[in-house]
């Protein structure tokens, strides 16, 4: 098993390291008869792209996919799609001076000890680079659960550091996400202060972390299965298999410990159209590992990007001890490129969570 496939009916296969030729992406399970061009993939890939964001990387790629295979005439055929990327500014000599120490808090170790051989530019898979693959199929599932569903799924940068935005999650749409740019968060007055501080960290060369909140609205009830495969807990598998992933909390989340059951709980009603619905939300849409029709909401906590530009402590594949200072071009701040991949995580969540509801209930 290569821990490169994710999901059981909407399955995504990534392929390709950041310093390869390419990297590009199978998604197999798709319906057929969805409309579907380059054209409808390529506003996610553009936010995701390094070189756009004056906040991110220096590295430039065009990210532009080329559909392989799974599409005639405009429409998927429900065989498997074929994604593919060029790497067009890879530079690999960049990490040879690094290519036999293991770097803080990298992947080079633990990869090393898995294999016993690893790729050396640029951390290979383990790089963000590969996220590039994972936003394609997911624009493939978003387009898929809005026409289907009307599902609306929108992310923003909701902290970074110690600040912290305020956003109404039951409002908040992508326009103002964009226009909350180059952060990626729809508070002005917290953007401002959060462009403050990853520019500053960029400027003492280090790097910032945060956190990424997630709302997707309009998932019917009933989505995901009991024990095993809860929808928030396949929620959360997909958020902590990102890149500097480390936290993961639904609803009202490690927040909720400070409440008591009769304060925590969300008493059920019924809407002017009938339908059954909750007054409040702490359960984050998920009751049970199934969905209740209220938006999903959650938060992914990014740790601060491993490469930074100080002198660090570390030992060769020898086990000698040596000071290095990292050299390449890396994020400051992974968070405003992060918006558009968790949002590409959820589709592919939902897409799939819905293909087997479907098949289990036809509904």
């Amino acid at each position: 098993m290569s821990g490169s496939t994710f999901g059981h009916m909407f399955r995504v296969t990534t392929f390709g390291e950041s310093h390869g030729g390419g990297l590009g992406a199978i998604v197999d399970g798709c319906p057929p008869g969805l409309a579907l061009s380059a054209e409808d993939l390529q506003p996610d890939l553009d936010r995701r792209a390094p070189g756009r964001n004056p906040l991110g990387t220096t590295r430039r790629e065009a990210d532009e996919v080329r559909i392989l295979s799974g599409v005639a005439d405009g429409l998927t055929t429900g065989t498997a799609i074929g994604l593919l990327f060029d790497n067009t500014n890879a530079r690999p000599k960049a990490y040879d001076e690094m290519a036999r120490l293991y770097r803080p808090s990298h992947a080079d170790y633990t990869y090393q000890a898995k294999y016993g051989h690893r790729a050396r530019s640029g951390g290979g898979r383990a790089s963000a680079r590969e996220t590039v693959a994972r936003v394609a199929a997911g624009a493939i599932a978003r387009k898929l659960l809005a026409e289907q569903l009307g599902v609306e799924i929108v992310a923003w940068v909701d902290q970074v550091a110690d600040v912290v935005a305020s956003v109404d999650p039951g409002t908040v749409t992508r326009a103002a996400v964009a226009a909350g740019a180059p952060v990626e968060c729809p508070d002005a007055a917290a953007k401002a202060r959060m462009q403050a501080v990853i520019e500053a960290a960029r400027g003492a060369g280090d790097t910032v972390g945060g956190i990424v909140r997630c709302v997707a609205r309009g998932v019917p009830a009933g989505l995901g299965d009991p024990v095993f495969d809860k929808l928030d807990a396949r929620l959360a598998y997909a958020m902590l298999g990102l890149p500097a992933a480390k936290g993961f909390d639904l609803g009202s989340g490690f927040a909720g410990i400070l409440l008591r059951g009769s304060e925590h709980n969300d008493p059920f009603v019924t809407d002017a159209a009938g339908r059954v619905v909750t007054t409040t939300n702490r359960s984050g849409g998920v009751q049970g590992g199934i969905s209740n029709g209220m938006p999903l909401d959650f938060r992914v906590a990014f740790k601060p990007v491993a490469t930074h530009f100080k002198a660090q402590q570390t030992v060769t594949e020898d086990g000698e001890p040596v000071t290095f200072t990292a050299k390449g071009r890396h994020d400051p701040c992974v968070l405003p490129r992060a918006v558009v991949i968790v949002e590409a995580m959820t589709a592919l969540v939902l897409a799939d969570a819905w293909l087997r509801q479907r098949g289990q209930v036809g509904a």
